[in-house]
């Protein structure tokens, strides 16, 4: 794709961090945008302050994970706009801990969001796009899909998923023919409310498992926020995301300190050997 200006975005978890960086950079673009967040607070005042800019916006509170409210998604976007062009499955949480310490409902929590979030956009919105043979697809996976960092099992997980979903659909597509295109956004540490992702954690998972002190569980949460809220602006990889869809880029990387770290992982696959993890993941989430 080249021209956005008058195309309609989608762009999950769009009220706040990378998803509303994304959307403000398509807005900046002339882009319309369907607005997707699960906490209607933050999606009302981003909806309010679009629209006050001349955004024409369809606002969407809903949980991603949800196959219902996702297949409404869908309808409700091409009722509003009759097309939808680049499809942003942004939506996420962080998690981790020792996996023998995590509970199934630490799983399930990372698991909705990060992994069938974007399994559903994929299955309710490519078919359209493939339909009018335009459009983009950006799926937010993570460095951690590349590599394994510890204390992030189920977030390594998702991520991993997130990349050979990603993987496959591309292959696919050019199977095809087609002329929609796809990336998957790999980012290092980015300044976000992810250190805070448990604001979103359903009732239903709540977490009971964990043998740690509450003040241990403090003290990590604060080193965690600490190094997050100084590292990349979310501006920064909507720059990189959009510059990708331009040009077709697949992989879409910010912090180009990572490269040694996948090399060494991809050659420890092809050496059998045990799997690297350079600088206990420092290199893998530098600033």
């Amino acid at each position: 794709m080249q021209d956005l200006a008058g195309k309609v975005a989608v762009v999950t978890g769009g009220a706040s961090g990378i998803g509303h960086a994304m959307a403000t950079r398509f807005a900046r673009e002339g882009m319309k945008l369907v607005l997707v967040d699960v906490e209607a607070g933050p999606l009302a005042e981003a909806t309010k302050a679009f629209e006050a800019a001349g955004v024409e916006v369809l606002a969407q509170q809903l949980d991603v994970s949800d196959a219902n409210e996702m297949d409404a998604l869908a309808a409700a976007s091409l009722e509003r706009f009759g097309a939808v062009h680049v499809v942003c499955n942004n939506a996420g949480v962080g998690s981790g801990g020792p996996m023998w310490k995590l509970t199934t409902e630490d799983w399930e929590f990372a698991m909705r969001p990060n992994l069938w979030g974007v399994i559903h956009g994929v299955r309710v919105f490519t078919k359209h796009m493939i339909a009018q043979n335009e459009g983009h697809i950006v799926n937010t996976a993570s460095m951690a899909g590349l590599v394994s960092v510890p204390g992030m099992g189920p977030y390594n997980v998702t991520k991993h998923g997130v990349v050979t979903l990603s993987e496959t659909l591309h292959h696919e597509l050019a199977a095809l023919g087609s002329e929609v295109g796809v990336s998957v956004l790999c980012p290092g540490h980015v300044n976000t409310r992810i250190w805070e992702s448990e604001r979103n954690r359903p009732d239903e998972l709540a977490a009971t498992g964990t043998d740690e002190s509450s003040e241990k569980r403090r003290k990590t949460r604060e080193m965690f926020k600490s190094l997050v809220l100084s590292s990349m602006p979310a501006e920064q990889v909507a720059a990189r995301v959009h510059e990708s869809i331009l040009d077709g880029t697949f992989y879409i990387h910010t912090h180009e300190n990572v490269r040694l770290a996948v090399e060494q992982r991809m050659q420890g696959i092809l050496d059998a050997k045990r799997p690297a993890m350079p600088d206990g993941g420092h290199a893998v989430f530098g600033k």
